[in-house]
Order: structure tokens, then sequence, then C-alpha cells
């Protein structure tokens, strides 16, 4: 169940939501057949269980019931706070597991536990979030590389104050009465993001001058809707070195002669990619024609395809 983008309820209904921190990570479905193992598929249906190992004891600590849990894994800073950044260094490694188990050491992976899908031989999908959430808790799931964080009932203002200053992403707001939908973008799940960011997919490049020769200048980006890529902007700040670089590789293996976007927008020195990797930016607001104004880079993201963004 997938969480609509939109704004804090208002005061005067609020208290019919749980507000959630949005983490800033890898979602995850866990699968616990009750046998002392555990399987870990990412949104898409990956199994990347070999790239966490520290959750394998997840299963015994759990014990015989079987059950599929919902959370999000992330990698915390030293402030105790999501990182995806440092989240990706473990990303990609299900087909590696000895480099998984290093990177384990040096990079702990911690699953943050919010949903019951199934327990005990029982569907709970039609539950209301309420009973789902108090079967979750009841649970006590708390370990070295597992939590359970809590979810405030009401209180959204106050609540979106904390995340705001302690630099977390936002919130995610659940109607206490919404069942869960599997593989739905629900509007009774709402995440509210701190700063406004957009999902995006790279068309397009210029590449760069001076000490950015040889590397992109600038990322030229869009939007789906309808089935279409719409140019958003071009993005040409808020990389590091070693981004730009990645990016320069990434770049070179998607060319291509055609545009992808629904117009051809007027770049000078544009270069095309196949429309396959996505990205996040960050933005002040939008033109009338919808196009990101001061967009600034955040980072890519590889646990997205094009059409997830639809």
């Amino acid at each position: 169940m997938l969480a609509t983008p939109g704004s804090l309820p208002a005061a005067a209904v609020e208290d019919l939501y749980a507000f959630e921190v949005k983490q800033d990570g890898q979602r995850a479905m866990i699968y616990l057949p009750g046998d002392g193992t555990l399987r870990v598929r990412a949104r898409g249906g990956t199994d990347i269980t070999a790239a966490y190992p520290e959750l394998l004891p997840l299963a015994e600590d759990f014990g015989g019931r079987p059950a599929v849990l919902d959370g999000e894994i992330v990698a915390l800073d030293e402030e105790g706070r999501s990182d995806f950044e440092r989240l990706q260094q473990r990303m990609g490694l299900a087909g590696s597991p000895a480099k998984a188990a290093r990177m384990a050491g040096r990079v702990p992976a911690h699953l943050m536990l919010f949903d019951a899908v199934y327990l005990d031989g029982r569907l709970l999908t039609k539950l209301p979030y309420t009973e789902r959430r108090v079967l979750l808790e009841d649970l006590g799931l708390v370990g070295p590389a597992w939590s359970t964080p809590a979810a405030v009932t009401g209180h959204g203002a106050q609540a979106w104050e904390m995340v705001r200053d302690a630099g977390l992403e936002g919130l995610i707001a659940k109607r206490l009465t919404s069942r869960y939908e599997p593989g739905v973008r629900s509007k009774h799940w709402v995440k509210i993001k701190v700063h406004r960011i957009a999902d995006v997919v790279i068309g397009g490049w210029v590449p760069g001058r001076g000490r950015l020769t040889g590397l992109p200048g600038a990322a030229l980006v869009g939007e789906r809707h309808d089935g279409l890529l719409h140019y958003a902007g071009s993005v040409g700040t808020g990389w590091s070195h070693a981004e730009r670089t990645r990016l320069a590789a990434l770049l070179k293996v998607a060319a291509t002669e055609a545009c992808p976007f629904a117009e051809v927008p007027s770049v000078a020195g544009a270069r095309w990619v196949l429309p396959r990797l996505v990205g996040e930016v960050r933005y002040t607001s939008r033109t009338r024609a919808g196009r990101l104004r001061h967009p600034s880079w955040h980072r890519l993201r590889p646990d997205l395809a094009p059409g997830d963004l639809t």
C-alpha cells in the first residue's frame, strides 16, 4: 500500500488520522513462515534477503507465528535519522552475500516496522488501521536491527513541527479507518514532505565545461503525465563530484539518438538518454507551465522505476 503526496490534514479532522515519521529508505515486505526463517522482498517483489543479513535473527525473535509485515529498511546517520545516501551502499547486494555481510558491519541497516498484513493464518488487510496497529505493537518487535516506531493519533501540527525541527523528511498521515490496500496508492495514506521534492525521470543532459569537462553539467528531467514524459527543467546544482562521475557512467550506458520528451526542449547541446533513471530534486516552486523553479539535485532513486511515477 502506497501513500499519496499531499498536505497536512486540517486541524478539524486531524483526530481521524495517525501520524508516523516518513522514513527515507527502501520499502520492504517481511515474510515470516513460522519455521525460523524469513524472506525480505522489495517494493517490486525482488528478493533482497541476502542484502540485509542483520535482519535474519528477527525470525528467531518472532518465534513460530507465521506473519507478513510491512516496513522500511533504513541506514541511520550519527543523529539517528534515516539517510538514504548511506543506505545506497547496502542496496543491490542481494547477489553478493559476502559483500553484503562485510557492508553490514560498516553501514548497519535497520528495519522500521509499521504494519501487519498477515498474522497467525489470518489476512489482516480488511481490518482498519487502528486494529492492525494494535496487533503490530502487541508483537513487541524491538531488536538490534529492527523496531516499531511510534504512531501518534491527532496532534498533526505538533508532529509536523517535530519532524521539521529534527531535520526529518516528513510525515505519513494514515486514516484510522483505512484498510490495507495492496499495490494501491491510496488517498487514505498521505505523505507530507518537509521540503518540496519531486520524483523525476532523466531524459537528457548537457555536457559540463571547465572543471566539469567530461561530466554532466546539468540533467534534463521530466515528469510523466498521461503516459508521456513532459520536460520539467534543467538541474545543474546539488551534485558532488562523485555523484556527477557516477551519473556520467549511467548516462553513457543509456545514450540514445531520440528525444524521450513529449516536446523537444530548446536546450543547446542537449544529449538524450533512455528514460529509465529516476531521481529526486528539491525545488522552491513551479512555473505556470509546471516547470520546476530553482531545482537542486537530491539523489538518484535506484529503488524506483519510471513506471512507478505514473
